[in-house]
């Protein structure tokens, strides 16, 4: 007697298999030698039996997945309609620093469509506390070297470098294309200048800004603040740095995923995206 037959989604292709089906029976029939099984986004053994609508994914070790395949293992991580979302998005970053670093890893790794990065800085020795590059890297443009590593996390991710100082001037034209903007700088006056300049050339843009970072204080004074409509700050709007109280990794990297976090948030879903307003502002 013929099997009924169930529907699955085979890297992203709907597909009709018999019902009662293995993972490890349709992997020897569709990709034989393939070592890595994913079902629905998790690991699964060859003798997991699909069910209707899996999401089924089959890579062979070492190997770098086809496009279609990573792509089906973020859908089924992140959902349908988040992933999606991501890859229609565009977010310009404002500095590769101990922020911006960390902030284009993470929207890579969750799949943000389009990334600009700007910085005119080169990587350099004192950078390595705090920020995302590596010590063979030392003397490359930032743009350059954060590129590099993004390719090696998702190649898929379309990502436009500009090594030049932001201004004013070029601001708007650099990030006309954004969705949100991330400022990641490390001086006061130049967050300044980007936030007002947003604010005032881009105001249908969200901007993401950060103040008060430094030391190796309490994690949880890192907060997320709404100052208006479209723009928030991240920190605790106190700690600056200065001698005996530098920037370092672990509550840079804190407020950089605020950042990144905050930044996906107002993407999926910007009516829903909850923010306190700091008391000198109420």
């Amino acid at each position: 007697m013929t099997k009924r037959k169930i529907s699955i989604f085979l890297n992203e292709q709907n597909r009709s298999v018999p019902e009662e089906i293995t993972a490890g029976e349709l992997r020897d029939k569709e990709k034989p030698g393939a070592d890595i099984l994913v079902i629905n986004g998790f690991p699964a053994r060859e003798d997991s039996i699909l069910r209707e609508g899996d999401q089924v994914v089959f890579i062979r070790r070492g190997e770098t997945p086809k496009k279609e395949e990573l792509e089906a293992l973020m859908v089924a991580r992140h959902t349908p309609g988040v992933h999606k979302r991501m890859k229609k998005a565009t977010v310009g970053i404002a500095g590769l620093g101990g922020l911006g670093s960390a902030v284009a890893i993470a929207l890579a790794r969750i799949g943000v469509g389009t990334l600009v990065l700007v910085d005119f800085d080169i990587v350099d020795p004192s950078n390595l506390n705090r920020q995302h590059f590596f010590i063979d890297q030392i003397g490359k443009a930032k743009t350059e070297a954060m590129k590099e590593i993004l390719a090696s996390i998702n190649p898929y991710v379309k990502v436009i470098t500009h090594k030049v100082e932001l201004n004013r001037m070029n601001i708007p034209q650099l990030f006309k294309m954004a969705d949100v903007i991330i400022e990641c700088f490390d001086r006061a006056e130049e967050k300044a200048m980007i936030l007002e300049t947003a604010a005032e050339l881009l105001p249908d843009t969200f901007i993401i800004g950060a103040s008060g970072l430094a030391g190796y204080g309490d994690s949880n004074s890192i907060k997320t603040w709404r100052i208006t409509g479209k723009m928030y700050l991240i920190g605790d709007l106190e700690k600056a740095a200065e001698p005996g109280r530098g920037l370092m990794a672990p509550r840079v990297g804190i407020a950089a995923h605020h950042q990144a976090n905050l930044a996906v948030s107002l993407l999926i879903d910007p009516e829903k995206t909850q923010a306190r307003t700091p008391d000198i502002l109420e």
